[in-house]
């Protein structure tokens, strides 16, 4: 999978044939990019999250549910590693990465957009999480054509695009 562009922006406005979420063991919405998609897509999210996920969802898995009122056909959850709470196993975040593209694969999408796993309130230190997402995705066997990776500031999409051209 070599085809990935970097943008900065609200993952909730990005067209794709799925949004990733950065979600919560329990999978009934939260803060951060959980919330957003959740309050975005709509109650119609957390009714699928109930459905599909009774007992939540496991670190490093992931999953699909409707994207209700987003612009993408589905939303793929997946739990990231707590890197604040002592999960610090980099295993767990690459298998956020592969498994979303392998779900992605299950579901036919070709275009995926995925924020930054763990980054945010879970702690994962910046470097190495973009270096895990770029590396990950970039190795990945997957049908998907275009990865989206969503930058929620401007330094972010720097650092990001940074790392992505210093493997050209």
């Amino acid at each position: 999978m070599r085809n990935i562009e970097i943008v900065v922006g609200d993952i909730t406005r990005v067209r794709a044939d799925a949004i990733v979420n950065a979600a919560n063991t329990r999978m009934r919405g939260g803060g951060g990019v959980d919330g957003a998609i959740h309050r975005a897509g709509g109650p119609s999210v957390l009714e699928d999250c109930v459905r599909r996920f009774p007992n939540g969802l496991a670190v490093g898995d992931a999953g699909y549910t409707t994207a209700g009122a987003l612009n993408a056909g589905h939303i793929i959850h997946t739990v990231g590693p707590n890197y604040s709470a002592g999960q610090r196993d980099r295993g767990l975040l690459e298998s956020c990465y592969r498994r979303c593209l392998a779900v992605a694969d299950e579901l036919g999408a070709t275009t995926v957009a995925f924020p930054l796993i763990s980054a945010g309130v879970y702690g994962w230190p910046i470097p190495d999480a973009i270096a895990a997402a770029i590396d990950t995705i970039r190795g990945a066997e997957t049908g998907v054509e275009k990865v989206t990776l969503v930058a929620f500031t401007d330094e972010l999409g720097r650092a990001m695009n940074d790392y992505l051209n210093s493997l050209a």
